[in-house]
């Protein structure tokens, strides 16, 4: 039975993106849950029932926004008479490839004003092993007179949504717990049972923050060893998946396919480790490796699509080109990390006649250039007027246009780039 006392407790969620809105919505069903980001336009979208990250649907929302006590806010005073502190903010890596923790700092001096003694700070962003204690033992000891496991306590519970993933929600995956004390990982473990089935209670913080790195170490490795095979079977000229098909049969095979890898997780969390390691005089060459291998198959596709090019005899400054997908993943809003748009960005170096089609991209985006035509929505008779189509993401929408070797335009698809063998 859930101890009485947590039921007293209102919960505070820090960051509001794919993962801090539905952690908020859920937890509201059993306790009062305070959403807070910093972005006004974020926060004027969820209390007009609307999530662009298509994560809850309207109906959710509209439930979440018509009671008193859950609420999204903006305003860092709301946050005052929470006891339990969720932090859900990004913390991706700089230009040097090194864990940026500014976010994840702001959100610790936000709600060191309103620490009390007995409260309890979750994080769930992706942290180096040891990160979660160093910052609530030493970073936030500036800011709050507060001490640390005396007064204050913390806990690590990494997060495991996939974006647009419906099958493996939070109330179906695994939640992976952990606290600085025996106490409050067991008042986390009854917390986290409010929203999730499965329950694993890790031996310690540490071990959960490292759980969260190697899942995603270890599908970079994969991704990147099935990426080495694409380009050494491409240049023997033999198909990739019909080997795949073929090995898959063992019963042991782990099954894995070559691709592009972006987004926030597989692209990011190696180089958390990577710096760990360092810092402890270690290289991590084999995740280096993979990142490099995963971070070269732009420049591979990028050369196969000038091969195409050169093939159909197209003038790659004056002819009229249209890209069919943005987004990290298929069915999915999400641009962080985007190869496409890295793919994008460098044609668009040799050609200045660029339309970019996604469905779920605004077409007042900033990512790209200024001159990029964006679009919404596409038709067969649209395509038509381009003398090229690079599909680069196969969202849902544009399984109804007729893009296939037989349409009457030349169709480079990234995801069968086996097919395009030039060298």
């Amino acid at each position: 039975m859930l101890n009485k006392k947590l039921l007293k407790k209102k919960i505070a969620i820090i960051g509001l993106g794919y993962i801090g809105a539905s952690l908020c919505v859920e937890f509201s069903k059993s306790l009062p849950s305070i959403g807070y980001d910093i972005s006004k336009k974020r926060i004027s979208e969820l209390k007009n029932n609307i999530d662009k990250n298509l994560e809850l649907s309207s109906l959710e929302l509209k439930k979440f926004n018509q009671t008193k006590v859950n609420f999204f806010t903006n305003n860092p005073k709301n946050l005052k008479n929470c006891n339990i502190f969720i932090i859900t903010v990004p913390t991706p890596v700089n230009k040097f490839n090194n864990p940026d923790i500014t976010f994840l700092k702001n959100a610790l001096v936000k709600i060191s004003f309103y620490i009390k003694k007995n409260d309890i700070i979750i994080i769930e962003s992706t942290v180096y092993p040891g990160l979660t204690e160093e910052l609530c033992s030493s970073f936030l000891k500036k800011h709050t007179k507060l001490k640390y496991n005396v007064d204050f306590f913390c806990g690590y519970s990494p997060e495991r949504v996939n974006p647009s993933d419906k099958l493996h929600t939070l109330k179906n995956v695994t939640k992976i717990v952990s606290g600085s004390t025996d106490k409050v990982t067991n008042i986390i473990k009854a917390l986290y049972k409010l929203v999730s089935r499965k329950i694993y209670v890790a031996s310690s913080i540490k071990v959960a923050e490292s759980a969260k790195l190697i899942e995603n170490c270890q599908r970079d490795i994969n991704i990147a060893l099935m990426n080495e095979l694409l380009i050494i079977f491409n240049k023997l000229n033999i198909d990739i998946y019909e080997i795949l098909n073929a090995a898959k049969t063992k019963w042991n095979f782990c099954n894995f396919y070559p691709g592009l890898v972006g987004g926030h997780c597989i692209g990011v969390d190696p180089y958390y480790l990577i710096y760990k390691s360092k810092k402890i005089g270690l290289n991590a060459n084999f995740l280096k490796i993979a990142r490099s291998i995963n971070n070269r198959m732009i420049n591979f596709i990028y050369n196969k699509i000038l091969q195409f090019i050169h093939l159909n005899i197209i003038d790659i400054k004056k002819s009229k080109i249209i890209f069919l997908g943005a987004t990290f993943k298929e069915n999915c809003p999400d641009l962080r990390n985007s190869k496409s748009i890295e793919l994008i960005n460098k044609i668009y170096k040799l050609n200045k006649f660029i339309t970019v089609c996604d469905p779920y991209l605004d077409v007042k985006n900033k990512t790209f250039n200024k001159k990029i035509k964006i679009l919404n929505k596409v038709s067969n008779k649209l395509l038509l007027k381009y003398d090229l189509i690079i599909v680069c993401v196969p969202h849902k929408e544009f399984n109804k246009l007729k893009i296939s070797k037989k349409f009457k335009i030349p169709v480079f698809e990234i995801r069968n780039i086996t097919n395009f063998n030039y060298e």
